[in-house]
């Protein structure tokens, strides 16, 4: 943390993750950031604008993923498993009650 300062850990369910201090985790960040046009500035202040976040925060929050792009991209691919699972089991579902 002392590295990153404006980044703090949260446990839950899914276990440990970086997340902004009073904001989103990166992980929200950079698949916000993955999603936007726009590159450099143009890109920092479309996801701040998007996600209601200073860009100062949006900052922060990509120089803690260029140092831990692992940690964050096996976040990213948990929660896309995840979000697959939950889906399958929804269309299952919907199959059996139709």
């Amino acid at each position: 943390m002392a590295d990153h300062p404006g980044i703090i850990f949260k446990d839950g369910p899914a276990g440990r993750r970086a997340a902004l201090m009073m904001g989103p985790d990166v992980w929200e960040v950079v698949t916000v950031t993955r999603e936007t046009n726009q590159r450099g500035d143009k890109a920092v202040n479309a996801v701040a604008e998007a996600m209601g976040t200073p860009a100062f925060q949006v900052e922060i929050a990509l120089r803690y993923y260029a140092s831990y792009p692992d940690e964050i991209d096996a976040e990213l691919v948990m929660r896309e498993e995840t979000s697959r699972t939950a889906e399958e089991e929804w269309h299952a579902r919907q199959r059996l009650l139709a």
